[in-house]
C-alpha cells in the first residue's frame, strides 16, 4: 500500500509542477509601479533641465504634459491586460489544473489495471535473477543448436561447437559426423582431423580403424608435431602388432613434449606397457613366446575382419600368418583383404604382388 501512496504523491507533484503557473494571475512586464517610477524620474529630469536653462518654461511644460500622457497610457494598458486575463480566465485555468490533477493519475491507474498485472504477487530479487548458465539443461541447449544447424548446415562454427558436446555426452558417432561437417565447411587443419580421428576411435570401441588412421595421417601432414594424432598412430601400430613403430612414436612424443604436458603421463604409461612385455616375451620359453605372438596376430586379424583396415595392415597380417607357418590362414587373410579393398585398384595390385611373392595364384 505504501508504494501506491508514494506513486500518487509523485504523480501529483509532477502534475502540479506543470500546471501551477497556469493557475496564477498574470502581471504586466515590469508592473505599474515600475512604469510610474520611470515617468516620475523623467519629470524630475525635465525640472532639472529647466533649472539649468536647457529648457524654457514653455518647453518644460510641454515635456511634462507628454510624460503624463505616457504614464496614463501605460496604466491603461496594464488595466486592459488585467481585465482581459481577469477572474473568469483565472477560474478556467484553475479548473483545468484541478481536472488534470485528478484525471492523469486515474487514467494511469485504469491503463495499468487493463493491461498490467496488479494481482501478480511480488517476487524477490533472487527469483527475478537470470538462471545460472551452468545450471542450464544441456539437452535443451544441444537441441537448440541442432535446430539451428538443421536450418544452416553450412555453419561450420556451429558444428565445431557441437562436436565436443557430443563427445562429452558419449555420442561418438554424432561427434564424428559433426567434425566432418565442420571440415567440409571450414576446411581441414591438424586439430580438426585429429578430433575427427579421436571420435572415430571412440565410436569403434577404441580400435583405430582405417578411416580414423586416415584422419590422423592428414593431421600429421598438416602439423607433424600434432600430439593427439601421433599418439593414436602409435596406438594403431600397437594394435597392429608393430611394436617397434609404436615405441618409436611414443618415444618421439615424449622427447618433444613440454614438461607440463597433461597427456605426457599417459604416453609414458603406454610406452612402459610396451617395453615391459617385450622383455618378458624374450625371456619366455619358445613355446610361450610363440603363444604370445599368436595372440597379437589373432588380435590384429579380429580387428581387420570386424573393422576393416588399410593395405599395410592387411599385408602385415598375411605375412605374419606365413611366418607362423599358417599358409591356409594367410590365404584366407589375402582373400579377406581383396574383399575389403575391392574398390581400391592400387591396393589390389599390391595384394597381387604379395600373392605372387608367396608363390600363390594372383586370383585364387
Amino acid at each position: 500500500m505504501t508504494i501506491w501512496i508514494l506513486f500518487a504523491v509523485m504523480t501529483g507533484a509532477a502534475v502540479m509542477a506543470v500546471l501551477w503557473p497556469l493557475s496564477r494571475r498574470p502581471e504586466a512586464a515590469g508592473g505599474p509601479d515600475a512604469d510610474a517610477a520611470f515617468y516620475r524620474d523623467q519629470i524630475a529630469e525635465i525640472e532639472r533641465d529647466m533649472g539649468r536653462g536647457l529648457l524654457s518654461p514653455r518647453e518644460a511644460e510641454a515635456a511634462r504634459a507628454e510624460a503624463g500622457r505616457r504614464l496614463l497610457r501605460s496604466n491603461a494598458a496594464v488595466d486592459h491586460i488585467v481585465d482581459k486575463e481577469g477572474e473568469p480566465a483565472l477560474r478556467r485555468r484553475r479548473a483545468a489544473s484541478t481536472l488534470a490533477l485528478s484525471i492523469v493519475p486515474l487514467l494511469a491507474l485504469a491503463t495499468y489495471g487493463a493491461f498490467g498485472s496488479p494481482g501478480l504477487p511480488g517476487r524477490p530479487a533472487t527469483a527475478r535473477a537470470p538462471a545460472d548458465p551452468a545450471a542450464m539443461d544441456l539437452g535443451q541447449a544441444v537441441a537448440q543448436i541442432e535446430a539451428h544447424l538443421a536450418k544452416s548446415p553450412e555453419d561450420g562454427r556451429g558444428w565445431e561447437v557441437l562436436a565436443p558436446v557430443y563427445m562429452r555426452a558419449g555420442r561418438f558417432a554424432d561427434a564424428a559426423k559433426a567434425y566432418e561437417a565442420a571440415i567440409r565447411a571450414l576446411g581441414g587443419n591438424a586439430d580438426r582431423y585429429a578430433n575427427l580421428g579421436e571420435a572415430l576411435v571412440n565410436a569403434g570401441d577404441g580400435v583405430v580403424s582405417a578411416e580414423a588412421r586416415a584422419a590422423f595421417d592428414k593431421a600429421v601432414a598438416a602439423d607433424a608435431a600434432a600430439p593427439k594424432a601421433q599418439f593414436y598412430l602409435a596406438r594403431a601400430a600397437e594394435q597392429d602388432g608393430d611394436r617397434a613403430a609404436a615405441i618409436g612414436r611414443y618415444e618421439s612424443l615424449i622427447a618433444a613434449a613440454p614438461a607440463d604436458a597433461p597427456w605426457l603421463p599417459l604416453v609414458r604409461q603406454r610406452l612402459a606397457a610396451l617395453q615391459g612385455p617385450a622383455v618378458d616375451i624374450a625371456a619366455m620359453p619358445p613355446a610361450d613366446q610363440s603363444a604370445a605372438i599368436r595372440g597379437m596376430v589373432e588380435g590384429l586379424a579380429a580387428r581387420l575382419e570386424g573393422q576393416g583396415g588399410s593395405i599395410e595392415e592387411w599385408t602385415r597380417l598375411v605375412r605374419a600368418r606365413m611366418v607362423l607357418g599358417e599358409p591356409d590362414k594367410a590365404a584366407a587373410a589375402l582373400a579377406g583383404a581383396r574383399r575389403a579393398l575391392a574398390g581400391d585398384p592400387a591396393a589390389l595390385a599390391r595384394l597381387d604382388a604379395l600373392a605372387s611373392s608367396m608363390g600363390q595364384e594372383a586370383r585364387p
